[in-house]
């Protein structure tokens, strides 16, 4: 594994947010590709979980938001961790 940071996302199979999770990975991936180590996927319990942390500390809870992240508002959280004072460009207009 690289020096780089990891990343979870963690969702719910009941649900079938596979397909959504694999595209917030490929989303933090071709953003933050020389800053992160991986991003893991994480098939949670039912419930509706969908949550995204890094080195186990929470960025993002559905349950706590009431809602899913937009990848903008995602990165940024990321951003803030792995690489402060980065300009994300077009995400931080």
């Amino acid at each position: 594994m690289g020096e780089g940071q990891r990343i979870e996302i963690e969702y719910c199979t009941g649900c079938r947010w596979l397909l959504r999770a694999a595209w917030m990975a490929q989303e933090l991936l071709s953003t933050f590709e020389a800053e992160l180590a991986e991003v893991a996927l994480i098939p949670g319990a039912t419930g509706g979980i969908f949550e995204v942390r890094i080195e186990g500390k929470t960025l993002w809870s559905r349950h706590e938001q009431g809602r899913f992240p937009e990848p903008k508002e995602i990165k940024q959280r990321v951003r803030d961790v792995v690489a402060p004072g980065r300009d994300l460009g077009h995400v931080d207009g």
